[in-house]
């Protein structure tokens, strides 16, 4: 992931690839204190098959260890996850990707477009805890508001996420509550996509007065005002959230969520063995599905196999996460004067000479979207394929633009070296074959994780593999990856793309509210990057969930945010 966001998205969240942290999911009851056994006995009962028993626990396993549960540092999908259970914020995204109220019954923006005020519920309550007075969660008002965003730009706190606000306000005096229902934003210019990003679990709503007391320990001690309340989190092994019996929201038949009496999550790191544990039942959840058992699962057109019909729920949908191979374009850099990647000519052959289609079928069982459009991914609000023109699998064209380049054929072009870690191998590889076919001789260097992070980051390879998760529904989010006074070392322009027309373009959508039309200057940004080639888009991301046939209720978003609160376990 390469994004601004908490993790350094050099992949996507702001993560340029997934890192895994896994650990086998074990009790040991000589290790374990006796109140968390009995807490732990009390769910392994819900969960039994026993018809008298009405509690339900929802029973998941995150595949990389959580650093954190204080929004603050809010940096990869599984603390996004669970902290979307245990927090909210003052507006929320539903599953069409539309900003809705959350604490926020209602907002107002100046003519001008830099200040904000929201209007604030009054029947929203922190979870209980020892550090309120009677240790009864009291009521979330606006001046938490302003602790939590002012905390977030706090150069004591570090937040990770300090990156929605830092470039925006002036300060912390930007953030202000006239009384405890309204509460005020303060812009230094307009930026229309301010309440997508609102949307993120960064943006979370915190008590001063806990987050005070622990400071960094408030990392195991969440409180929030969410569907479910912190109970107790053994790292590495398991994680266990209970029904906030006083949360604020109902369903669309009036009933009080959420509708769950826990959320039980254990970290099986080998995902042959989580995958044993979700087809046996003992998990309830599963995301994503992994190269080992995707052809047991999955048909070659992505549908389930008779194995599990009737058995699994598959739930897919567009996920806003463009997989591209990115290319340096900044001929002030020496690594790049001698490259034959700084020719448009033989970029844009790259792009014709790779057959997307196939390689999602085969290696994908279909479970992607071909990146024949834009960098701006299918699912994003404002995506039209037909207004952008980005590139279709046509050899011919290749090979032509690589003559008119003076290459014909390929002769004389010197190797090409394209950087990717192990878990894309397979994939690299195949981009290879195909433009070892075109005439582009192709070289693969497979490094860690950490190190493909450090070359990109620090403008050290020419040619390399990543993927752009968004943080927030706005395509800006996406744009900013050209914009050149987001070059490194200030920004996330890790490809060095300098373009004026669309710089001109980037800064006028600041200014442009209507959407519609926002998205249509979106669009031409788009363009122009296709034309430049600095990225070759692959595709776009589907998410996958799987999950057992009992389980309802569970949403399907393209930002893949997993939100329980309106969950059913029959």
């Amino acid at each position: 992931m390469i994004n601004r966001a908490a993790s350094n998205k050099v992949t996507g969240k702001k993560n340029l690839f997934k890192a895994a942290f896994f650990k086998t999911f074990r009790l040991n009851a000589i290790t374990t204190c006796i109140a968390p056994i009995a807490l732990l006995l009390a769910l392994a009962a819900c969960h039994s098959s026993d018809p008298s028993s009405d509690k339900t626990v929802f029973n998941i396993n995150l595949d990389e260890g959580l650093t954190s549960l204080d929004p603050a540092f809010c940096r990869n999908q599984n603390t996004i996850w669970m902290d979307n259970q245990l927090y909210n914020g003052l507006v929320q995204i539903d599953d069409s990707m539309h900003v809705q109220p959350g604490i926020a019954k209602s907002w107002d923006l100046s003519p001008d477009g830099r200040i904000y005020v929201f209007h604030l519920r009054k029947d929203v309550f922190f979870h209980d805890d020892p550090l309120f007075s009677k240790g009864i969660g009291r009521k979330a008002v606006a001046s938490d508001f302003v602790y939590s965003f002012r905390r977030l730009i706090d150069p004591k706190v570090a937040s990770s996420g300090s990156w929605i606000f830092s470039d925006k306000v002036k300060g912390k005096e930007s953030f202000s509550a006239p009384d405890d229902s309204t509460f005020r934003i303060e812009l230094k210019e307009p930026f229309p996509p301010l309440l997508s990003m609102l949307t993120s679990q960064i943006a979370s709503v915190v008590p001063y007065e806990v987050a005070e007391h622990y400071g960094k320990d408030f990392r195991n001690h969440p409180v929030g005002t969410g569907p479910f309340k912190f109970k107790y989190w053994k790292e590495g092994e398991v994680l266990v959230f209970l029904k906030n019996e006083k949360y604020w929201e109902k369903d669309k038949n009036g009933e009080p969520l959420p509708h769950l009496d826990a959320i039980r999550s254990t970290f099986i790191g080998d995902k042959q063995t989580a995958f044993m544990e979700f087809v046996t039942g003992k998990i309830d959840f599963l995301n994503d599905i992994d190269g080992s058992y995707r052809d047991d699962i999955l048909t070659k057109s992505g549908q389930l196999t008779s194995k599990y019909k009737g058995r699994l729920i598959l739930n897919s949908a567009p996920y806003l996460n463009t997989m591209y191979l990115g290319i340096l374009v900044d001929t002030t850099l020496p690594i790049v004067k001698n490259s034959p990647l700084k020719i448009l000519k033989i970029r844009q052959a790259i792009s014709y000479a790779i057959d997307k289609q196939k390689m999602i079928k085969y290696l994908r069982n279909n479970m992607a979207t071909p990146g024949i459009a834009g960098f701006i991914p299918a699912g994003m609000p404002g995506f039209d394929a037909s207004k952008v023109k980005g590139y279709s699998y046509n050899p011919e064209k290749a090979r032509q633009l690589l003559t008119e380049a003076g290459f014909p054929n390929g002769q004389k072009l010197p190797e090409i070296t394209l950087t990717t870690t192990i878990g894309y191998r397979n994939l690299i590889e195949y981009v290879q074959g195909q433009l070892d076919q075109a005439g582009i001789n192709t070289k693969v260097e497979v490094v860690q994780s950490a190190s493909l992070r450090e070359l990109v980051a620090k403008n050290g390879v020419n040619f390399f593999y990543g993927s752009w998760i968004a943080d927030y529904p706005d395509a800006e989010d996406y744009l900013s990856l050209f914009y050149s006074k987001n070059k490194i070392p200030w920004g996330p322009n890790y490809t060095g793309f300098n373009n004026k027309q669309f710089d001109s373009l980037f800064r006028q959508a600041y200014q442009v509210s209507d959407n519609e039309k926002r998205y249509a200057l979106y669009r031409q940004m788009d363009n122009i990057v296709m034309q430049r080639a600095p990225v070759v888009i692959l595709y776009y991301d589907k998410l996958v969930n799987l999950y057992q046939s009992n389980i309802t209720g569970i949403s399907k978003n393209a930002l893949n945010l997993l939100n329980l609160k309106g969950v059913r376990k029959e």
